[in-house]
Formats: C-alpha cells, sequence, structure tokens
C-alpha cells in the first residue's frame, strides 16, 4: 500500500484545497504580530506631562484653566523660582493656598520651611496633557514606575513561554484544529479585557492568557499548514512569515488611526472572533489524525482533498492502515532520548533563543535613535520583506541549513562591524546594522521551517512549541540586556550579539539537511534520516511501515 506522501501527491500537494487553507491561516500571521510588537504603540511614553501640586487642582477648577494653563501657572513658575526644570518626577514640596485668587496665583504655603521651596517626589499625582492615550498614562507608569511598562512585555513573554508548553503538548494530543480554534477565542476574549481593566494587575493577568492563545495560534496554523502540503511545497512556512511582516507594517497605521490604547487594542483582537469561521473550511491534520489511528477520518479528508483539487484518488485507497506503535502522549523525554533528536533539540533550542534575543535587540535598539515612531516603525518592518524573498529563492536550491548558518554568520559579522564603526559616518553604519537585522530575520524564519521538518509526526507540534518556547526566554531576557549593558557601553550588546550569532551559525551545520525529503513520521525515521537521504536531500529507497493509506 502506498503512504501517506504518495497519496497526498495523487490528491495534490499545493492545489486549490491547500492554497484556500493556506491563505485563510496565514492572516493569523498578521494578528499575531499585532500583539507581538502591540506594546510598542500601547505603552507610549506620553510627551507632556507632569506633577501635580496639592491645592492645584481646586485652583484650577475655580480658574477655569486648561491642562497646559495649570502648568504654566502652577508648575513653571516654581520651578523656576527653584531653579530646576522637568517637574516630571518630582514636585515642589508646596501647598497652593485654597485662599489665593486667579490673578495671584503664585501665592504658595510652604511646608514649614523657609527660603526656596524644597522637591519631594511625586506621589501619583500626574497629569498627562493626553490622558488615557496609553498604558502609561492609563496606570502611571512613568518615573520610578516605568519599570512596569517593560514588566508588561515581559510578562506577555511569558505567556507565550506557558503556551509553548501546554497548548503544544495540548494539540498534539487533542488535535491541531481544535487547540487552533479554543486559541482564538482565548485571544479575542482576552484582548477584551485588557482593554477595559481597571487597575494594572487585572491588565497583566489577561496579558499573559493572551500571550498563552497567541502562542497557540501561531504555532498550531504553523503545523497545520506544514503537514497539509507536499515535500516541495514546505517553504510555504517561510511565506506565512511575510504575512507576519505585513502585520509589523501595517500595526503603525492602526495606531496612527486610533487615539487611545484602547481602542488600538480592541482593533488587533477582535479579529481574532473571526478565524472561528474555519471550524467549516479548514480541517484536521491528516497526518495527526493517522498518528493517533483515525484512519477513516483521514482517509475522508484526502478525498475532500482530491475532490477539491480536481482529481481522483484510485479505488485502491478505499482502506487505511495506521501503525501498530502504541501512540504515547508527548514529552521531553521523547526528544532527547535518542541520539540524533537530542542532537537536533538542543541545537533548535540554541537557534531560537538566539534569534529572538538578536532580532528583539536589535529592534529595540532602532528605537533609542528616536524619531518619527510610525515611520520608523513601517520602515522596520519593510526591512524585513527581502528576507522572505532571498529564503524563497535560494531555499529550495541549495537546501536549508547553508542559508540558515550563513544568515546566523552574517548577522554576527555585521553586529561586530557596526559596534566599531565611528559615529560620524552613520550612513555607513545604518547600513550596516541593517545587513545585519536582515541577516538574523532570515535565520528567524529558516529556523521554523527546520524546526518542523525535523520532528516526527507525533511529536512535531509538541516539539516546535518547546523549541520555540526558548525564542520567548530570549524575548524576556532582550530588553534587559540591551539596556543593561548599554548603560555600560552602547555598543557592549552588537559584541554579545555577534558571538551568540557566529556560535549558532557554526552549530546548524550541525543539523541534517531536510530539503526534499517526506516528513518523518516517527522517533525511528528522524534517528534515519542522515543514513536515507544523500547530502542533496534527494529521497532514497526505505521501508516506512508507520502510516499507510
Amino acid at each position: 500500500m502506498p503512504s501517506f506522501d504518495e497519496v497526498l501527491k495523487e490528491a495534490g500537494e499545493f492545489g486549490r484545497f491547500q492554497k484556500r487553507v493556506f491563505f485563510l491561516l496565514c492572516q493569523t500571521g498578521i494578528t499575531f504580530s499585532f500583539l507581538f510588537a502591540s506594546v510598542v504603540f500601547l505603552g507610549q511614553v506620553p510627551d507632556n506631562y507632569w506633577c501635580r501640586i496639592p491645592g492645584a487642582a481646586d485652583l484650577s477648577e475655580k480658574c477655569g484653566w486648561t491642562l497646559e494653563e495649570e502648568r504654566n501657572f502652577t508648575v513653571l513658575p516654581l520651578l523656576l523660582v527653584n531653579g530646576s526644570s522637568g517637574g516630571r518626577c518630582e514636585r515642589l514640596n508646596v501647598t497652593w493656598d485654597a485662599a489665593a485668587g486667579c490673578a495671584s496665583s503664585l501665592t504658595y504655603r510652604l511646608d514649614g520651611r523657609v527660603g526656596s521651596p524644597p522637591l519631594a517626589p511625586c506621589q501619583d499625582s500626574w497629569v498627562y496633557q493626553q490622558p488615557h492615550a496609553s498604558i502609561v498614562s492609563e496606570y502611571n507608569l512613568v518615573c520610578g514606575h516605568a519599570w512596569m511598562l517593560d514588566l508588561s512585555q515581559a510578562i506577555l513573554n511569558l505567556g507565550f513561554l506557558a503556551g509553548a508548553f501546554t497548548l503544544g503538548y495540548a494539540a498534539d494530543r487533542y488535535g491541531r484544529i481544535l487547540i487552533y480554534l479554543l486559541s482564538c477565542l482565548g485571544v479575542g476574549i482576552c484582548g477584551i479585557i485588557v482593554a477595559f481593566a481597571p487597575n494594572f494587575t487585572l491588565f497583566l493577568i489577561f496579558r499573559f492568557l493572551q500571550g498563552v492563545f497567541g502562542k497557540g495560534t501561531w504555532m498550531t496554523c504553523y503545523v497545520i499548514v506544514t503537514e497539509i502540503v507536499g515535500s516541495d511545497q514546505r517553504i510555504v512556512g517561510i511565506v506565512i512569515q511575510i504575512f507576519f511582516t505585513l502585520g509589523i507594517m501595517i500595526l503603525p497605521g492602526i495606531a496612527y488611526l486610533i487615539p487611545t490604547w484602547q481602542g488600538i487594542q480592541l482593533a488587533i483582537s477582535l479579529p481574532n472572533f473571526l478565524f472561528l469561521l474555519y471550524y467549516w473550511v479548514v480541517p484536521e491534520s491528516p497526518r495527526w489524525l493517522l498518528t493517533r489511528k483515525k484512519g477513516e477520518k483521514a482517509l475522508k479528508i484526502m478525498h475532500d482533498i482530491a475532490k477539491h483539487n480536481g482529481k481522483y484518488l484510485s479505488p485502491h485507497y478505499s482502506e487505511i492502515t495506521v501503525s501498530n506503535v502504541e501512540v504515547t502522549n508527548p514529552s521531553f523525554l521523547d526528544l532527547v532520548r535518542t541520539p540524533r533528536m537530542r542532537r537536533n533539540t538542543l541545537i533548535l533550542m540554541y537557534a531560537w533563543f538566539t534569534s529572538a534575543l538578536i532580532y528583539q535587540g536589535l529592534v529595540m535598539r532602532l528605537g533609542i535613535v528616536g524619531g518619527n515612531l510610525y515611520l520608523d516603525f513601517f520602515i522596520s518592518g519593510a526591512v524585513e520583506l527581502p528576507a522572505a524573498l532571498l529564503i524563497l529563492i535560494t531555499i529550495d536550491r541549495i537546501g536549508r541549513r547553508l542559508p540558515f548558518a550563513i544568515s546566523n554568520i552574517v548577522a554576527g559579522i555585521a553586529c561586530l562591524i557596526t559596534a566599531f564603526l565611528p559615529e560620524d559616518i552613520p550612513w555607513f553604519k545604518t547600513t550596516v546594522a541593517t545587513l545585519g537585522r536582515l541577516g538574523i530575520t532570515i535565520a528567524f524564519e529558516i529556523v521554523y521551517l527546520v524546526n518542523s521538518e525535523l520532528y516526527p509526526t507525533t511529536l512535531r507540534n509538541f516539539g516546535v512549541s518547546l523549541c520555540s518556547s526558548l525564542c520567548d526566554l530570549g524575548g524576556i531576557i532582550a530588553p534587559f540586556l540591551l539596556f543593561r549593558l548599554a548603560a555600560i557601553w552602547l555598543e557592549l550588546p552588537l559584541i554579545i550579539f555577534s558571538i551568540l550569532a557566529v556560535v549558532c551559525g557554526i552549530l546548524v551545520l550541525l543539523l541534517p539537511e531536510t530539503k526534499g525529503i517526506s516528513l518523518p513520521e516517527t522517533v525511528e525515521d528522524v534517528e534515519q534520516l542522515s543514513g536515507h537521504y544523500g547530502k542533496c536531500g534527494k529521497k532514497k529507497k526505505h521501508q516506512n511501515t508507520n502510516s499507510y493509506i
């Protein structure tokens, strides 16, 4: 009896059916990028805010001042008297005289002191020119509380990490499409709660949960796409990354048009409810059904695929035989129990960690420069488009492994050169830094594809989710590594990025080439991968007794 891949070839490896499912699931890349990068706009620090002096609010209401007039009448004059400036993180230790008239507004009472008014730390009395425009003004995440904005992004990455373990496991046990739909529902509901969270604690709790479900949508849709196409079409996984980039480019437009953070949060969360309609158009992965001994359902889906692709399965495909191997629930030990699985898992974990750390580090480093936030963010996304195009041009010609290694090494060398370039040639320094961003983006996109190709169907979703959890760990560490090291020497983070990237480029050369091979069905297939495939990834004849139609 023919193997699953042979049946898929007859039914159509990338026909109308797969193209439709592929296009629908690609939209998940856009919404996931919204969630991934939204903190840049949700957490914009207001340009104009100050600390209100006690009694100033009553005086402002009495005199009918605008916020700007209140600041001009109460804060700025006294700061000049004190010889200070700013008025954001500290206030003058004075109390306005409630009996003062609007015409004599400079009358104030010192708190038991004489001479120049002393300063005192601000105690939750900040006034914002545009109140509630971001979570910073909503929850007073300024001055001594500024670190809590970074915490909100770290919490999201922790959610991604938790989602990789829990929902990755669930997708391998209960099915890809079920977990995908539940995750979409979870992202939408949690996103709405985040938008209307009455306090920062509740905001963090549901932002964490949104990260959990968001990771479930992204990784599961990627695995579904990979499993329903033929071995020669698996580069469609790279195209999903293009939709992620499109989301990065669309996000600043949404933020520019919507003035409040609640509106932005709803705009990036509500589209997830539309994905629930996929219940009627996106089937369960037939590869997964075979591993769970559900041959009849897999066979029915294969006939549907053939029908939509305008093809017909031969009559001898009327019966299905599945593996006699007992199906067990996946665990981490399954990923490291055998030599080649262990080697692949450890290298892929390091590659995920390095890619995420350097990618997010370089993005945040660009933000330090300043300028037009919306335009700069759009350009930073546009830079990633050539990465996907380079992958599509090279990956099926020379394979996965060599571009994977070269892109890491190029990124590392570019970071190293950028660190030592003089500041008086900013255009050249920016060009080399952009080359590093391009290289690490290519590496980041290839690791998705290689990860899904190096694990058997029984462990694929769990393996991809678990390895990619190191991506979330890199995302948590990136801001702390960048800003702490930059405080010592601005270019020191680039030196660390360079070392990590070059080491990664060398390690990925130890992975087997996966160009043109059939997806492995069992751990045994992975262990025999190097022995059954030549240097160029050409398939050699071998027996596969695990999943047949």
